[in-house]
Formats: structure tokens, sequence, C-alpha cells
């Protein structure tokens, strides 16, 4: 299989070097593109530019390459807004007869938040009529502003929601009157990554704020929040902090109330560390909720902690602590510390505990079952224990094997519980449990049409890594491509996909780019590497800090195992990854670039040496390693892309994809290993080239809907051209 020249130019547009060269802890470290870091500096902004030229004078030519082809710019983007047409839909958070969810209808450019009620006079079957309460379009026609997240209020009468314009995630607070639509406070800006936590009537709530910038240094504006108490209606410079000060600067904190207001849990973990601290407070106490008295749950301690109190009024606290799995311990909120524990759900042998729900006959005091949902080597079940011992009693059956996300109850109890259900050729669904009958039945699926869908095989796979490990992967195929002994028919165009870091877990889930590529003719393969959560915190730190090697590694040796077993070849395989998964195939394509025809890498971290200095980067120092300490950053020297680019090597083909609003992980890092690759590789530019592809106006995250496909078409398209499948559609 073969792939026609690409039609670019014969030399990269030169970029600024020096020869700077840093003694670092007793390491000579190269920098010669430090230029490329600043935005503003004009020789980064005239090779930015030459960048964008010599990249659509690529899609020019791709765009001819592929006229007449199902993987052409118009008939692509169809396919793919035919896959996501039947849009989405959310499952509800209950307030009384009122329920709240995202819905996002075909032709939606953003999700859009819904409040569905009774009404005598609606004249529909139920007698139920739905409102649109957000919608991010109305907010601002050209699509750039996105929705964070929202909460309402225990009643249901107030809706605090969260919006970031241009891509910035620099959330801004809004509440609405749930009845009228109207504004009734904000906007609040500094709430990035903050939870609402309201009171008891609606008239305050607890929430996370940064602190002002005239407080802090210039270069920690995005950090030092605090926990505030508001007042609906008064001024945010009125707020109460109530809680964060002397914690460290880069703390990210939780808040709740529980149903009845009594209690206030506040959480708080040092960046990305998978480490939680958790306080609890009594609000009765007199003046307690301007100035609580907090109580140590559990604090200092080497494990991830979540606590909440249960319509029992019991505390129940799900955690990692001697439990790498994941256990259900349960107290009292008057005994809360460790000594106190006593488990309700010990650790699995194998699965990884993910939620757990609470039913009952309607007397919230009583529960009457207990749901549990685990993770089995990424896969969901759901089962069902007695609450007071944790006896396993029985299973909800699933639509498949796929993944559950939430289990929802009515604050104030009931046998139901809601949950959404996806898996790779199924699209969310949200489904009901009625703990009564044990039944599940389908609640509410996507508002439109359902995608007519290629015939995919699915087959998960088990590959060895260098140091003995057991690693996993789905392997997604077109049926027609797949023996009956699940092995493949002939080697294929193959994409291989990975994240491993910051326990996230690619478990099964719908991905309209996944399927137009197998149903063009091509292999997908989702691996889980160490580093994410498949198998639970164990399973995380093996691939974090000094052991960051091993996610590299697991993902070579998933590659390897495909060329092995015959589905691919190292001509035609290819590597993909985002932000954390940027990262690992930047390390793909610099420590094996042998194995790969060509290289998606989107919105990633590559300089390791110099992360923590920009974005949000000092957060992540758990996850990767401080480079201010002389042991880690030898660790990270150990593999930063952009420290291992050899000259003389012959690189894969690589496309950067860049969001110029990203605050999270500065396009400076595509910048500088772009420039490195193009001036390091004897690979022809014509057939293997090193593009850079910018986009403006949006970030890290949330984007409009026609954005997401126009990235998802020239991702595809790129990986089709240089991997042989848009020569193989094109017969």
């Amino acid at each position: 299989m073969t792939t026609e020249p690409a039609p670019t130019a014969t030399a990269y547009p030169p970029a600024p070097r020096t020869d700077l060269v840093e003694e670092l802890a007793g390491h000579r470290v190269a920098d010669p593109y430090r230029t490329l870091e600043d935005p503003d500096d004009e020789r980064t902004q005239r090779w930015s530019r030459a960048q964008d030229d010599l990249y659509a004078a690529y899609r020019e030519g791709l765009s001819a390459r592929a006229a007449g082809t199902p993987l052409a710019d118009a008939a692509l983007s169809a396919r793919l807004r035919g896959l996501l047409g039947a849009g989405f839909v959310g499952a509800p958070a209950w307030r009384g007869d009122r329920r709240f969810f995202s819905r996002r209808t075909g032709d939606q450019e953003h999700a859009v938040v819904v409040v569905a009620e009774p009404d005598d006079s609606a004249g529909t079957p139920d007698g139920v009529v739905e409102r649109v309460l957000i919608d991010p379009l109305a907010l601002d026609p050209t699509g750039t502003t996105t929705l964070d997240a929202w909460q309402p209020s225990k009643e249901g009468d107030l809706l605090a929601y969260q919006v970031s314009h241009g891509g910035t995630e620099e959330s801004v607070l809004h509440v609405l009157d749930v009845a009228t639509g109207e504004s009734v406070d904000g906007p609040i800006d500094r709430a990035r990554y903050s939870p609402v936590a309201w009171l008891p009537g609606g008239d305050a709530f607890y929430y996370v704020r940064r602190l002002a910038p005239d407080l802090v240094p210039a270069d920690e504006q995005q950090y030092h929040r605090r926990v505030w108490l508001h007042r609906v209606g008064t001024p945010a410079e009125q707020d109460v902090e109530v809680f964060g000060a002397g914690l460290p600067m880069t703390s990210y904190y939780g808040v709740q109330v529980s149903r009845d207001g009594r209690w206030l849990l506040v959480s708080a973990a040092a960046g990305t560390a998978p480490r939680t601290d958790v306080w609890i407070a009594d609000l009765t106490a007199p003046g307690a909720h301007e100035a609580p008295t907090f109580v140590e749950v559990a604090v200092g301690l080497d494990a991830e902690v979540g606590a909440w109190v249960g319509r029992d009024g019991r505390l129940y606290v799900h955690t990692d602590l001697d439990a790498p799995r994941g256990r259900l311990v349960v107290t009292e909120p008057t005994a809360p510390g460790v000594a106190h524990w006593v488990t309700l759900l010990p650790q699995d042998d194998v699965a990884v505990l993910e939620d757990v729900a609470f039913v009952d006959d309607g007397d919230p005091t009583a529960p009457t079952g207990l749901l549990a949902a685990w993770r089995r080597h990424a896969v969901s079940e759901v089962t069902v224990h007695d609450p007071r011992t944790g006896a396993r009693t029985g299973t909800v059956p699933l639509p498949g094997l796929g993944s559950v996300s939430g289990l929802v109850t009515r604050p104030e109890g009931g046998p139901d519980v809601w949950f959404a259900y996806t898996d790779h050729v199924t699209l969310p669904h949200v489904h009901r449990y009625d703990a009564t009958t044990g039944a599940v039945t389908l609640w509410a699926a996507p508002p439109g049409a359902l995608p007519d869908l290629p015939q995919v095989r699915t087959q998960q796979i088990e590959v060895t890594s260098p140091d003995g490990t057991t690693v996993r992967a789905f392997v997604l195929a077109r049926a027609d491509r797949v023996g009956d002994d699940g092995r493949p028919l002939s080697p294929a165009p193959t994409v291989l996909y990975g994240y491993g870091g910051f326990q996230v877990s690619l478990d099964p889930a719908f991905s309209a780019s996944t399927l137009a590529w197998v149903e063009a003719g091509g292999v997908y393969v989702v691996a889980n590497l160490r580093g994410g959560g498949e198998e639970g915190e164990e399973w995380h730190r093996a691939g974090m800090r000094a052991h960051k090697q091993n996610v590299f590694d697991d993902f070579h040796a998933v590659a390897e195992h495909l060329v092995a077993q015959g589905w691919t070849t190292t001509s035609t395989l290819a590597c993909w990854g985002g932000s954390n998964g940027g990262l690992l195939v930047g390390a793909a394509v610099t420590q094996r670039p042998d194995l790969w025809a060509a290289a998606v890498c989107s919105a990633p971290l590559l300089d390791m040496v110099r992360y923590q200095r920009f974005g949000l980067g000092v957060t992540w120092t758990e996850e990767y390693g401080d480079a201010d300490d002389p042991q880690e950053l030898g660790w990270l020297l150990g593999y930063s892309p952009y420290h291992r680019v050899v000259d003389g090597t012959a690189y894969p083909a690589v496309l950067f994809t860049v969001f110029e609003g990203d605050s999270r992980v500065d396009p400076l890092h595509a910048r500088k290993l772009a420039a490195a690759l193009q001036a390091a590789t004897t690979s022809d530019p014509a057939q293997r080239p090193v593009l850079v592809r910018r986009e403006i106006g949006v970030g890290h995250g949330a984007r409009a809907l026609s954005r997401t496909i126009g990235l998802s078409v020239e991702q595809l398209q790129f990986v089709a051209d240089r991997t042989g499948l848009l020569a193989e559609v094109g017969r």
C-alpha cells in the first residue's frame, strides 16, 4: 500500500533558532527554539504565519486527492454530522417535580439546559412542559461561548451556571430565576473550576473563586482559590471567605451542603495530586454559615477521599485508602475520622469502584438498597447490595459491554435510579432502574434520528508490556475485515489512540470520528495504558512521576502487537492523542519513529523542562515531577519529547493541532517541537510532512459542533492520507 506525495514545500519555513544551552542541576539542556515560547514576538508570528501557509498548501492538495471519495471534505463532514445527528440527552437532576437536564439536537452547535415540569395547560401527553433555560448560542451567536457547569438550587427555583468565552475556560458565574428565566445575580468572574453548593431556601450558596488579581503576584493569578459564602443578589466583593487560607496556592476545592442544610463538606487537593483532604462542619451552630468550625474527615493521607452525608443522615466515604481499587465506608458526621470508619463495600479483587447510590421505599432514613457501579477492565457493571451490610444481592442488567456514567436518584429518595449508558457503537441513552422490580427501562434517547452505523467488530485484546505487565486495548474494525476467529483478514491502515495519565480511563464510548474511520475501512484501537484509571490507583501510579516511561512502553507494546498480529504495518500505522495524550504521541514519535507512518498530536505537552512555567503546568507537578527538583528533572529529561529530537532521524508525518485560546496547555509546546522536528527529520516533506494546524477563538476543552466536525475532518483526512487509507478508498 502506498501513499501519494503530499504537496508541501521542499523546505520548511525557517524558525528563529539560537545556541541556547542551560546548565540545570548538572544537566546541559539545549533549548534552541526558546523564542517560539513568546506568541507576541514578531519572529514567532512570522513563523506561525508561514506554518499556516504550509498547512494550507497541504490541505489544498489533500482536498483535491480526496475529491470523489467518502473521505472528501463535504462527504466526510456530512458523515460526521450524520453520526452526531441524533444529538445528546443527559440524565435528569430532580428538584421536586422539576427535572433539569442537558440536551443537544442534531442541528444545535451547543448543548442547552432544559427544565421540564408539570403544567396542566401544557396539552402534552404526559402533562409536562419543557423550557430551555440556557442556550450558549443565544448568549453568543458567534458560537465561541461555552457552558462550563450548572447547578439548580435545592428547591429548583434558581439555577447557577458558568460560561466561558473564546475557549479561555475562565468561567463566569450567573444565577437565573427558573420560573421567569431572568437573571438575578452575576456575573461573578474568577470562578474557573468552581462547584456551587446551595443552602436550603436558595438565599445563599458556597462556591470557589480565585483571589483578586491585585492580591497575588502576577504569575500566580490563576491560582489562590478560596471557598466563599455568597448571598444571592449581593456584590461578590461582600462574599465571606470561609476556607482555603494557608493551603497550597494550587489547591482545587470541592464543596457541598447536605440536603437538610446541616452539614458543609469541603475537600482540597493540591493541583492534580491523587490525594484529597476532607473536612466537615456543622452549620446549625450560631454564625456557622459565615464562620464554620471544620473537623477533619481525612487530612494528610496518601489517598483520595470523597465524602457526603446521605439522606439517612450518615456520613459515607468513597476512598482508595488501603484499597487502590476503591471501597465505601460509613460513619456518623459527628465522628467523621478514619478511626470510626466501617467498611460497607470492600475493595473488589479486580473491578474498580466508581459510584454508588441508595434507594428506599419512601422513607429516606431507611435505605432498602445500595447500587454500586464498577469498572472491570474498562467495562462497566452495576451490582445491588444490602445497604447495612454491603452483602451483594443482585446485579443491574445493562444494555451491553459498555460504560455507565452517573447513578442519579431523587434528592428526597425513592426506588428509582437513572444512569447513562454508551459503548463504541451506541450513543449515550439514559436508563431508569426500578428497585421495586429490578427492571431497567429506557428513560430518554437522543432527540434526533439514530444514524445508520457500519457493521463493526469490537474486541478487547491483551498485550504484554516489556516489564511483563498485561495491557488491554479495544480494537474496532469493519466486520468484513475480520475473520470468524477474530483475527484480521489483511493489514489495514490503523489509528492507535491513547492517553495514559491523571487517572483518566478510556472506557467504551460512542465516537463519530472512530466510526467514520472504521466505516472507511480502517482499524481503530484504544489502548488502556498505565497512568490511567482503568485498573485503579496502583495502575495510575505505575504511570506517573518516575514511572512515566511505563506509559510509553505500554503504547509501543500495543503498536508492536498490532503489527505482529497482522492488523497493520509500520507504513500504515498512526498514533493519535491530545493534551496528556499529546505528550504520549510526542514521546512515541521521538522514541520510536520507526513504528509510525503518521501522528496526530493535539494540544500537546512536549517541553517537560519548562512545562510548569506556562498555563496550568504548576498544578501537574504531582503527575509528572517538578523540573526544579534535580532528581525529578532527570525523570523529565528522560522522555521530554522536545529534548529527545535527534538530527538526521527519519520521523513520521506529524500533524500538530493547537488552539490559540488554550489556557491549560500553551501552544508553545507544539511550536517548539514542530520546529525541532522540521529541522531534524530526514524524511521527505512531500511524503512525511510535519505540519501545524492553528485554530483561533477556541481553547482546550468544549467547542461548537461545527468546529468539532471541522477539526475531526482534517485530522482524519491527514491520517488517511499518510497511512494509505485515502488511496485505498479512492480506488
